[in-house]
């Protein structure tokens, strides 16, 4: 099983496990469109924030680590 620390990619509902970087990675589904908007490809959380969906396509999304603050 591999814990928080290790993961680099996280889903719509689950927590931030650092203050990082994140980008837009796919929707849930396996779909990539419609395409975010700018403003939503890439997004700031704070540790144990959660992560959201794109609001936008009112879908849930995968979200990649770019970098821990």
């Amino acid at each position: 099983m591999t814990n928080a620390v290790d993961k680099t990619r996280f889903k719509t509902g689950e927590e931030s496990p650092w203050h990082a970087q994140y980008r837009f990675d796919g929707y849930l589904d396996g779909s990539r469109h419609p395409s975010p908007t700018s403003e939503e490809h890439e997004i700031e959380l704070e540790y144990d924030e959660h992560f959201p969906p794109i609001r936008s396509a009112s879908k849930g999304c995968w979200w990649m680590l770019l970098y821990k603050r």
